[in-house]
């Protein structure tokens, strides 16, 4: 039998597509493994400032306490953290530390400073610490004549109705007590004007007594017999009295009391006396918070007065309407707006 030409074309096709749908397949390409990209940590952030105040464990607790609220709510409020310690080592001194405010005893200041120089220390009534580099301080300011004026005032306040029978009891040859004295005599002037004079009031061997009296106690005085000069201010009559603070010792101020004399002085003793008035002090809170734009800017080297302040206030003696008045004046003195009267 004869095969026509056009089927056996088409089974020669056929064919053909069989064979060659039987041969070796193509090997797909292989697919890429993906690259591992490692995790890049970030950089740490760096850790909070720090500040550290530094006060010793004796220390009133009033006080302290005082100390620790300031500092605190400046650091609060700058971001920093806030630590209190009552000492400083060299293990203290951490990369993150910016600020120290220390108040005595000196735990080696100088040293730890110059260890810590991206930090600010403020040395509060540290002996032989001087300002320099990153060391700021909080001097002890002395004022006998403006503390003299204010007791003055006060003193001859309280004592209006009792004929202004105030005194002094001082040591006798310290210059800075005679100023304190000459400028006690000018504030109990500024209160009451010229002071009507008193000629009905007389010592033991009959001569008539001024006010303002003063008793001096020897340089050479053994200080157990402090206590007699109490008797003094009984045989002048005084009603009140301003304590020079170097002679100003417990046993003294105890026989002032007990006398029925009011006293007034610049530090609380501690126990407090009978009939305390108050106490004139640096107020170290004021300046420590005038300190810390500098130490926040890292300016070191610096020197802060503190202002004074009236403390430990007995309401009953110095009345509230009697210590705005005295704190009224005290913001004048400080301001220089009152001439306190005394010769440069």
């Amino acid at each position: 039998m004869r095969i026509k030409p056009t089927i056996l074309l088409i089974s020669l096709l056929l064919l053909s597509l069989l064979l060659g749908s039987c041969g070796p397949k193509e090997t797909p390409a292989p697919t890429a493994t993906p690259t591992i990209v490692p995790t890049i940590t970030p950089t740490a952030t760096p850790s909070v400032p720090l500040a550290i105040l530094v006060v010793p464990a004796d220390m009133d607790q009033t006080q302290s306490n005082l100390y620790q609220t300031t500092v605190y709510d400046l650091a609060q409020a700058a971001g920093y953290r806030f630590q209190v310690r009552n000492t400083l080592t060299a293990a203290d001194l951490e990369p993150a530390l910016k600020i120290v405010v220390i108040l005595p005893p000196d735990p080696g200041l100088v040293a730890l400073a110059a260890s810590a120089p991206q930090a600010q220390f403020l040395a509060v009534n540290i002996p032989g610490v001087t300002p320099g580099g990153n060391v700021s301080v909080i001097g002890s300011q002395s004022r006998p004549d403006l503390a003299g004026f204010l007791f003055g005032y006060i003193s001859a306040m309280i004592t209006a109705e009792d004929d202004y029978r105030i005194g002094m009891i001082l040591p006798q040859g310290d210059p800075n007590a005679q100023v304190a004295f000459a400028a006690f005599k000018n504030g109990m002037i500024y209160y009451c004007g010229l002071c009507p004079k008193t000629l009905y009031y007389f010592d033991i061997y009959g001569n008539s007594l001024e006010y303002p009296q003063s008793v001096g106690i020897p340089a050479d005085e053994k200080v157990e017999l402090y206590p007699a000069y109490a008797n003094l201010l009984v045989d002048k009559k005084v009603a009140m009295v301003y304590v020079y603070p170097t002679i100003a010792t417990n046993e003294l101020l105890t026989a002032i009391g007990t006398n029925g004399i009011i006293s007034i002085g610049d530090v609380t003793p501690n126990p407090r006396p009978l009939y305390w008035t108050a106490s004139l002090q640096p107020d170290v809170a004021k300046a420590i918070q005038a300190a810390w734009p500098d130490l926040l800017a890292g300016r070191g080297g610096l020197t802060f007065n503190p202002p004074f302040a009236l403390t430990d206030v007995d309401p009953a003696i110095l009345t509230p309407g009697k210590q705005r008045l005295a704190e009224q004046l005290l913001a004048d003195l400080l301001a220089g707006r009152i001439n306190i009267g005394l010769q440069p």
